[in-house]
């Protein structure tokens, strides 16, 4: 469970999404935002569970995991300062087959489920921008989808270490192949060669959990359509989101 921590020097506008709220739903929520500790790993919710609360994180990154009966797992989408963990809590469905981990630690704001379904009901531009993040978050899935169907080990890592990116203040990221290959959902021997390549290039660095990605230009050459995809339909659908990122 993710830890309450102090909100020195920290801003629920860290997150995207909560920076695009209209003034009004903004401040109606921020007296219930409570600021928390998000570890590598941690499990936000499980497979099928209750769901109390939703999270906004700040600089932190959450896969959303799919869980096969004999343990193996695939992410079918990722979140970050992007957007919210959780959608199922205002979609009506109160649960989800999916799990929720942390894959990249740091900080976020959780808020009771009771809290936003009240303003979620009330309609208006809160509803509204939530559900156009969902119509994001649902492309992000189908183009995962059709990735890893359809496209290589090298492209899948170059999509998913731009999306990422994305939703991080840096250009490092703390992972270990193997956890890469789970996130994939492909066998860690493919990760590690795939990483091998893109490092020989000159486009990232790679050592010890750690990988830096030092030509951005470049690795976006690489990248399948996918990434593109997901990206225009994300500016799309929350462009204030969009210009919030750029500034």
């Amino acid at each position: 469970m993710a830890r309450s921590v102090s909100a020195e020097v920290s801003s629920p506008k860290e997150n995207l999404l909560l920076a695009a709220m209209p003034s009004r739903d903004y401040q109606a929520l921020v007296p219930s935002l409570e600021r928390v500790e998000m570890p590598l790993g941690e499990a936000v919710y499980e497979s099928g569970a209750p769901q109390g609360f939703v999270y906004f994180p700040t600089s932190s990154i959450v896969s959303l995991l799919y869980v096969l009966a004999d343990g193996a797992t695939a992410e079918i989408a990722v979140t970050g300062n992007d957007g919210l963990v959780g959608i199922a809590l205002f979609m009506g469905g109160e649960t989800t087959p999916s799990r929720a981990v942390v894959q990249s630690a740091g900080y976020g704001y959780r808020l009771r489920a009771s809290v936003l379904k009240k303003e979620f009901e009330r309609g208006g531009a809160l509803q509204h921008l939530l559900l156009r993040y969902t119509q994001a978050l649902i492309t992000q899935m189908t183009q995962t989808a059709v990735c890893n169907r359809h496209h290589s080990v090298d492209q899948q890592l170059c999509r998913w270490l731009l999306l990422t990116l994305d939703r991080l203040p840096g250009n490092q990221l703390v992972m270990t192949q193997e956890l890469i290959a789970n996130m994939l959902g492909v066998r860690r021997e493919g990760v590690t060669e795939a990483a091998g390549k893109l490092q020989e290039a000159g486009l990232i660095e790679y050592s010890r959990g750690k990988i830096t990605v030092v030509d951005r230009e470049k690795l976006e050459t690489r990248v399948c359509e996918c990434y593109a995809v997901v990206k225009q339909e994300y500016d799309r659908l929350l462009p204030a989101r969009a210009v919030l990122e750029a500034v």
